[in-house]
């Protein structure tokens, strides 16, 4: 994850992200499978977050570096694995030349609302045959959420348009920017990946780290009242057998830079 590539006014807990959220990293483990990282390769963690999954890469005997443009997720990152490579960069402007096997992403694309840009970045870190893996929000990702979000907050007169800070498109949408590049696009699934959140305050947990920008336009002694009229409004959908679900919908892609 990062801050400019995320959203500049965004400032990412990282351990909150790591105590209660560390699903997103733990789901994101099948991903690797799909990367194949091979002894000796250099590979690109594209926000890296706290560096769960860096490591993980690493383990396959590759050489990783884990990137992210918030600092707080990149000072965790080198307090978990101090031996691991990590630096601050925006994913939109990457400073690599051909340097890189592979690109790596879990659940970051989604954060990013310039993807031409980082699809350019990506591509000019690559060397020639090189391949770019990710999973990400697509289409209809967490829409009870947002929903929910936008009705509770449009009832008492505070527009959202501009502070949402997603992008959730299309397998179709996504290819042709992949394909317009150059990429050859030889995997894409766009799936339902409901997910449980910890303990009862999970949805509210869930609020606060990942939707924070929407909630910037509200006063913070006003937020509480909010976040509980949202979970009232979620609470008949994703409020199941004494646990907090989000209605996940990813994207999968595996393309090759020729």
């Amino acid at each position: 994850m990062n801050n400019q590539t995320l959203n500049p006014s965004i400032e990412w807990d990282a351990e909150l992200y790591d105590s209660k959220h560390a699903f997103v990293s733990q789901l994101g483990a099948s991903l690797i499978q799909l990367l194949s990282p091979q002894k000796g390769e250099r590979i690109l963690d594209l926000g890296c977050g706290t560096g769960h999954l860096t490591q993980q890469i690493a383990a396959t005997e590759a050489t990783v570096l884990g990137i992210d443009s918030a600092e707080t997720m990149i000072e965790q990152a080198r307090k978990n694995y101090p031996t691991l490579q990590f630096v601050v960069e925006d994913a939109t402007n990457l400073p690599f030349q051909e340097e890189f096997d592979a690109v790596f992403s879990n659940a970051v694309l989604h954060w990013i609302k310039q993807p031409e840009l980082v699809v350019s970045s990506i591509w000019r870190s690559l060397k020639p045959g090189g391949r770019f893996v990710a999973e990400f929000g697509g289409k209809g990702n967490v829409q009870a959420i947002t929903t929910a979000i936008h009705n509770v907050l449009h009832s008492a007169d505070y527009a959202t348009a501009a502070f949402n800070p997603w992008y959730f498109p299309s397998i179709g949408e996504y290819s042709a920017i992949l394909e317009k590049q150059g990429f050859e696009l030889t995997f894409a699934t766009l799936f339902a990946r409901p997910t449980p959140l910890e303990g009862e305050q999970g949805m509210q947990n869930w609020l606060q780290m990942f939707a924070k920008s929407l909630f910037s336009i509200v006063p913070t002694e006003e937020q509480s009242r909010f976040m509980a009229q949202i979970e009232a409004e979620l609470r008949p959908q994703l409020y199941q057998d004494g646990k907090w679900l989000v209605n996940y919908k990813r994207i999968q892609v595996r393309a090759i830079k020729p």
